[in-house]
This record gives structure tokens, sequence and C-alpha cells, in this order.
């Protein structure tokens, strides 16, 4: 009698205990960002920790996001290189992307319509939430280069629905002393942040991937 007593308590705790597993939710994934870039994204000169992509997750991951950020940059890469490349970066895995490109459009003297058409075809392909981020260009080739080729990226974001931080750089230029950033803040070749650059460029572009973070959820 003792016996059956037991036996018919170990039943109902095991069936309590299935219960109650089936009852919990399921562990959400983390959202995973890539990001489609070229030496910037990348990381070009540093260990590879203080690279972009590390210290956005890293930053992220501290605001109390669940996220993986993988390094989809290409030193070196154009807009046309990005957009040979996206097709292979759109993982299943993948849920949201970031694209920062169009600065080394502006290094070769490349026709803001190429890197418009380029950019395009980019967020055209993407079919989950997309942050495009833009780039300050310089008065290199006049004002009106200039001109169309920073207003390429708000007119791509609004006609595509991205997310969109303006300038890459924001962080640094925002601090408004070039010989600042450039002593404090660059390496030696004058283009590339630093660590400590890259966690200002960090900073200011982070709450809005904390927005495309929210999209993806």
């Amino acid at each position: 009698m003792v016996g059956a007593f037991v036996d018919k308590s170990l039943v109902i705790v095991r069936n309590l205990a299935i219960g109650s597993l089936l009852a919990m939710p399921a562990l959400a994934e983390p959202v995973t960002i890539a990001a489609l870039g070229d030496s910037l994204t990348q990381g070009y000169g540093l260990p590879a920790e203080d690279g972009f992509v590390p210290q956005m997750e890293a930053w992220l991951r501290a605001q109390g996001a669940d996220v993986e950020m993988i390094n989809a940059g290409v030193s070196g890469d154009t807009t046309a290189g990005g957009l040979s490349r996206i097709d292979w970066t759109l993982t299943p895995d993948v849920d949201a992307v970031i694209v920062a490109l169009g600065g080394n459009d502006v290094l070769r003297g490349l026709a803001p319509e190429q890197a418009r058409s380029n950019l395009a075809g980019i967020l055209e392909k993407v079919d989950r939430p997309v942050l495009l981020v833009g780039i300050d260009a310089p008065s290199n080739y006049g004002s009106d280069y200039e001109v169309a080729f920073e207003g390429l990226y708000p007119e791509l974001a609004q006609e595509h629905g991205a997310l969109l931080f303006p300038n890459f750089l924001a962080g640094l230029t925002e601090l408004g002393d070039l010989e600042l950033v450039l002593r404090e803040h660059m390496q030696g070749d004058g283009i590339h942040p630093d660590a400590s650059g890259v966690q200002l460029i960090v900073e200011a572009m982070g709450p809005k991937v904390l927005e495309l973070v929210a999209q993806a959820q």
C-alpha cells in the first residue's frame, strides 16, 4: 500500500515537472546583426577586439541587448563591392544589417549616382531591418559633389524604409577639434580611428543600432 502511494506520488511529481517545463517560454535567440562595410567596419590596423564590430557588440550588450554581430567589413571595399557581397552576407541566421559603405567611392572620386545605384541595389536585397550609415564627404571634388554624395543616404533611407545614421564618423567630427581628433583618436594614416576613436564612434551610433535591434526582435 505504501509502495503504491509512493509510486503514485512520483508520477504526480513527474507530471508537474513536465508541465512546468512545457509552460516555460522558449529562450529567445540573440539578434544577429551583419555589419556590411569597408575598412572602418572591418577594424583596419587594430587588434580584433578593438575594431568597430567587437566594440559595438560589447556596447550593445552593456545596454542589455542580447546581440551577436558579424563582421562583414572588407578593407578597401566600395559600394559596388558591397553589392556583390550582399547575397552571401544575408545568411538565414542574420536578423538585421548595418550598411556602411561609400567612403572608398569618395576617395576614388566615383560618381554619387553610381554609389546611389549600388546602395539601392543592396537595400532592395535586404529583406529584414537595416540601418544605413552615411559619410561626411569632403569638398575636394567641389560642393556639388559633396552635397550630392551626402544627400543620397537620407534619400535612400526614406525610399527603402531604412533607419539612418548620417555620418559613420559622427562621434569624432562632433568633437569639433580636428587637431585633437588626429592627435588622440586616429591612427598614423589620419584616415582610420584608433581604439579610442572607435569607442567614440560606437557611443554615438549605438543608440541607433539599439533601434535596429528593437526592430529585429
